[in-house]
């Protein structure tokens, strides 16, 4: 990533990678990705000073508002964003890198019920296509692609894409 958008601010960051996005005064106020950031970072607060109720119920209020179902203990990165957003369930012991983006209905959830970590740890610069399901507690490394539709099982190496159910190793950014 260059320089310049390693330190660029969240809406910038989105106005960059959303090519349909006019102004950022749009993006603050339209854009339920923001919307449910936003949520996000209160039902956080409430979760790590163990007032896990009202955690929960800001979470499924903006899920409900939004579509994007962010749970409280998730981990989010820098300018974290959800494309379309409809759908998207980022799970529990999920952690997302800076600068990811997610399409929508797009999961990103556990194989087990046990009180492990069973969600996926996302790297940085990863972009995970539309209705891609990442399940378990897999590593996606930095800058990876992973295409629509795809059900993905297993760690994915940085600089790949997994499309067609098959890495395939890209060059790094440079």
């Amino acid at each position: 990533m260059a320089n310049k958008e390693k330190h660029e601010g969240y809406y910038d960051s989105i106005m960059r990678r959303d090519p349909a996005a006019r102004t950022k005064w749009s993006v603050f106020w339209l854009y339920p990705s923001v919307h449910a950031v936003r949520a996000h970072r209160v039902s956080a607060f409430f979760w790590r000073i163990k007032w896990k109720f009202l955690a929960e119920m800001i979470m499924h209020w903006s899920a409900r508002r939004t579509g994007i179902e962010i749970h409280p203990a998730a981990k989010l990165g820098r300018n974290f964003f959800c494309d379309h957003g409809g759908g998207v369930v980022v799970g529990e012991t999920c952690v997302i890198g800076d600068d990811c983006t997610l399409y929508q209905a797009v999961t990103l959830g556990g194989l087990t019920s046990d009180k492990v970590k069973r969600h996926p740890t996302l790297g940085n610069n990863v972009m995970v296509g539309a209705g891609a399901k990442v399940l378990g507690p897999l590593t996606i490394g930095d800058n990876v692609r992973i295409g629509a539709n795809e059900v993905v099982r297993e760690n994915l190496p940085a600089n790949s894409t997994f499309v067609g159910g098959k890495i395939i190793i890209r060059e790094p950014k440079r």
